[in-house]
């Protein structure tokens, strides 16, 4: 079984705890050291048994407590090159890294982390497949779109953590100059509404449990949208829809075979 929980995702930070009998690791660390202490004891969870640290790119909302809790912990920092050598001047240093190549899975105490390439603005980002005895969660966190080798990476999982961030009408209303509209809505930008819906429909199978969704945008979303078209997508198998806020972290989830 895995457990995990998103401590928080949006635009000002993004951070999953994953849990297993054997392992427990973080996929990205962008809240401050104390802010992930606070959001995982709220779970009766304590960041210094952490065992590794998985980063899918280097902005800053998904990298901002990634030197501060590495030099603290001393644990190993997953990453590619790419993202290695992007990473924020404000990181500073950040001890045990190691570095892979996006198509490589990691292997830690029973549990597989498996990498692959998706769209966005980064320096080489990755998302994630967590496999452990027969559990599978899968992870997409900032995509433009999503290819084929998306869904094919995706597909199996009981469990899915999926970025929905903006609702093309309100970014089109909404305060953001044109220049950022087009960065979100390019191909190495962000998933709108209607491209999760799509994804999902295509992901859905009779042992898809649980979809998370993750990333919404304050300014140019509508949870209550989002929700209602997740929920369509998962009628056909009847998955559990979550959408993940940006101040508080989800509850423990449990991912089964």
């Amino acid at each position: 079984m895995i457990r995990f929980s998103l401590l928080g995702s949006g635009s000002s930070g993004n951070a999953i705890l994953v849990v297993t009998p054997g392992a427990r690791v973080l996929i990205d660390c962008g809240f401050s050291m104390k802010q992930l202490e606070l959001r995982a004891a709220q779970l009766g969870e304590r960041l210094d048994e952490l065992d590794a640290v998985f980063v899918t790119h280097e902005h800053s909302d998904h990298v901002k407590g990634l030197g501060v809790l590495a030099r603290r912990l001393r644990i190993p920092v997953f990453m590619t090159r790419g993202t290695c050598a992007r990473l924020p001047a404000n990181v500073a240093e950040v001890p045990c890294i190691e570095c892979f190549t996006a198509g490589d899975s990691i292997r830690l105490d029973g549990l597989t982390l498996s990498s692959f390439s998706v769209s966005h603005d980064a320096g080489d980002p990755v998302g994630f497949c967590v496999d452990f005895e027969g559990a599978k969660l899968g992870i997409a966190a900032d995509l433009g779109h999503a290819p084929n080798l998306v869904r094919l990476r995706l597909a199996g999982s009981q469990a899915l953590v999926l970025e929905s961030n903006y609702c093309p009408e309100l970014l089109r209303l909404g305060p953001y100059p044109p220049q950022l509209q087009q960065r979100i809505r390019g191909k190495q930008g962000h998933l709108s509404n209607e491209d999760m819906s799509a994804l999902l429909a295509s992901l859905a199978h009779e042992r898809l449990r649980l979809v998370v969704l993750s990333h919404l945008s304050e300014e140019n979303n509508d949870p209550a949208r989002v929700f209602e078209m997740a929920r369509r997508a998962m009628q056909p198998c009847g998955a559990e829809v979550v959408v993940a806020r940006q101040h508080a972290p989800t509850r423990m989830f449990e991912v089964r075979p």
